[in-house]
């Protein structure tokens, strides 16, 4: 689905944020895009749709180069930004002045998504809440039917209730023929939505696999000592330490994401590398 090859990437006067970056994301998975604050999240993101050019390498999105934004490959593509830019119209307004521009949008689906997210549908969508509007073009977003959709802090600005919403119509619109990239820093709201995780550090992709793979390996847990096991990396808590540890007898633990992205971000080597093992 995307394949970026030898990515350098920088804004004039600053050094670059990604070097000879690789990444190849495939079609039938979500996947979650976490680094620091300044890692590049959203700068990788507007690479991989053509809204930044690389100095070097390439982004190409079923075997097109979106550098020059066809439009075989942004009507394939749709991207929700973590700044809006929402117009004085309603939804049906909204419908009939951009839905043309995405062959694969289905207005129903669009009412059903935004009446799902309790959506007013006859607001004028530039009068709604931050939330509100968050939810509109994500209900917008979906019902482009398009085969990449990423979304640059998709979670900002929704309560709770909304955000469980939003995991769901996530999971449901998933096909075998669509890919689905998540950035966001809080990690707590990828929990049972994500299925490949990647992280951003230090200039490149340091992890790109599957929770499935990831907890094959690994575990996660809460011990009142770690002596005499192999820790990863851990950390004190009210309750003992929050340890990541050898997987030693094959049975897989709910990935605890804050704690891995803690490890991973923190220099814990050893932890990339059983990753990398076969």
């Amino acid at each position: 689905m995307i394949e970026i090859k030898d990515l350098n990437f920088g804004y004039p006067k600053k050094p670059l944020l990604f070097k000879d970056l690789d990444l190849t994301l495939n079609k039938g998975h979500i996947y979650g895009l976490l680094g620091k604050n300044g890692a590049g999240k959203s700068t990788l993101l507007k690479n991989m749709i053509g809204l930044a050019a690389p100095q070097k390498g390439n982004c190409v999105f079923k075997g097109i180069n979106v550098a020059s934004r066809p439009v075989s490959a942004l009507e394939d593509i749709y991207f929700i930004a973590e700044e809006l830019f929402v117009p004085s119209l309603t939804p049906a307004q909204f419908v009939s002045n951009t839905a043309g521009f995405y062959p694969k949008f289905s207005k129903s689906d669009f009412y059903n998504y935004l009446n799902v997210l309790d959506v007013d549908l006859d607001a004028v969508m530039d009068k709604l809440s931050y939330g509100q509007q968050k939810k509109a073009m994500i209900a917008f977003g979906l019902a482009t039917n398009t085969s990449l959709l990423i979304m640059d802090e998709p979670t900002n600005g929704l309560d709770i209730p909304s955000k469980v919403q939003f995991r769901k119509l996530i999971a449901s619109v998933l096909t075998d023929e669509r890919c689905i990239v998540i950035s966001t820093h809080q990690v707590r709201d990828l929990d049972s939505l994500i299925d490949t995780l990647l992280i951003l550090h230090d200039r490149e992709i340091v992890v790109n696999h599957p929770l499935d793979d990831i907890t094959e390996k690994i575990t996660f847990g809460v011990f009142n000592d770690t002596a005499g096991l192999q820790v990863f990396y851990e950390e004190e808590s009210m309750r003992g330490k929050n340890a990541i540890i050898k997987n030693t007898t094959g049975k897989l633990s709910k990935i605890d994401l804050e704690l891995f992205f803690n490890a991973v971000t923190n220099g814990s080597k050893s932890l990339i590398e059983i990753l990398k093992a076969n």
